[in-house]
């Protein structure tokens, strides 16, 4: 049986799609208001099992159960092009989620229970019979969970060896739903071969202007609703500097909607840049309230 070339493994694993989860289990460590003294080979892991293992298998995932879809949107990939021949993009999705489950029950309980979540996930989304990738508003709700609450969820739980505090879990909720929207801008590279093969991504349901529009919508409300509950709770200076990053994403947003199908791979790399960087400013505001400070 042919086998696949290494570089194709690592195209298949897509490094670029790490940065967000590993990005977002930072912020839950930052959040906890834990010190990190001692605990650095356990952020370590969980950084490597938030990116380079447990994304990095949904990707494997995902790319095997739109093999067909590729075939027709991005020919180039290493399934569809043969550079992953045979049915070694299944024994690589599977590989991977066993890699995943084994670091993560190293690192203990509540690490292997979030990662036994998000698998579960990355495997529903895009294999039959649920594959909710099917449908914009499932599937995209289910990977910006992945990508934004889980992981931050799992950075914080880690740290504080128990169920993090409400105002830590609410942060991580609001950017998970923030991050539909981005969900939502990704789809737009896929719209030809998602409309042939009947996946009701959102741009195909709403029109490229419509999805564009929601996108925008779906990112500024959780934004808005952390600045208000950061000078509720006396952090008006990260309050305001989200705020202002926010107002940076506007300014970019009217760009988009000009030509929302040229411009959602550009948004996502400058729009969606001030988005993270506030995730990062909320969860230093969260670490005296994470202590019992304030």
């Amino acid at each position: 049986m042919a086998t696949p070339a290494p570089s194709a493994l690592v195209e298949l694993l897509k490094p670029i799609t790490w940065f967000a989860p590993m990005w977002a289990f930072t912020c839950g460590v930052v959040s906890s208001g834990a010190s990190p003294t001692g605990q650095w080979p356990v952020i370590a892991a969980g950084v490597i099992l938030a990116g380079p293992l447990v994304c990095a298998t949904s990707q494997a995932v995902n790319d095997w159960y739109d093999r067909h879809v590729d075939a027709i949107n991005e020919p180039h990939r290493p399934i569809p092009s043969g550079r992953m021949p045979g049915r070694w993009g299944l024994y690589v999705a599977a590989g991977w989620t066993g890699l995943s489950l084994l670091v993560a029950a190293a690192l203990g309980p509540w690490i292997l229970g979030a990662a036994l979540f998000g698998l579960v996930l990355a495997w529903i989304y895009s294999a039959p019979p649920l594959r909710l990738k099917r449908n914009g508003w499932w599937g995209n709700s289910a990977v910006a969970l992945c990508y934004e609450g889980l992981p931050w969820f799992t950075g914080a739980a880690v740290m504080a060896a128990a169920v993090p505090d409400g105002r830590v879990l609410l942060m991580a909720l609001l950017y998970s739903i923030g991050a539909h929207g981005i969900m939502t801008l990704n789809d737009f590279k896929s719209v030809e071969g998602d409309t042939r093969t009947g996946i009701r991504s959102l741009p195909v349901q709403l029109g490229t202007l419509g999805a564009a529009r929601l996108a925008c919508l779906v990112m500024a409300l959780p934004q808005v609703a952390v600045i208000l509950a950061l000078f509720a709770w006396q952090r008006p200076w990260h309050g305001a500097l989200i705020g202002a990053l926010l107002v940076g994403q506007f300014v970019l947003m009217r760009r988009l909607l000009a030509e929302p199908r040229e411009r959602a791979a550009w948004y996502n790399g400058t729009g969606t840049t001030l988005y993270v960087l506030g995730m990062l400013v909320a969860a230093f505001a969260l670490r005296p309230l994470a202590v019992g400070g304030l």
